[in-house]
């Protein structure tokens, strides 16, 4: 389980998914980079993370879940 906590992650993926913000904070800043020059996927990649979030399957860059609220 990561020490990431999955509120934030879901709160910034919500807010500022289209820059990849939530990416960069759980340490993932290759896939930060794209969608920061993709605008998200073109939004696309950032719904998807936001979903993938709150059913608690989203990982951290160590593969571990976060699962702490």
């Amino acid at each position: 389980m990561s020490d990431k906590s999955r509120l934030l992650a879901a709160l910034l993926c919500f807010f500022l998914g289209y820059l990849g913000i939530h990416r960069f904070y759980v340490g993932k800043i290759g896939t930060g980079i794209l969608w920061l020059l993709t605008g998200g996927l073109l939004g696309f990649g950032a719904l998807i993370d936001l979903i993938v979030i709150l059913c608690g399957y989203f990982k951290d860059k160590e593969g571990k879940y976060l699962k702490r609220w």
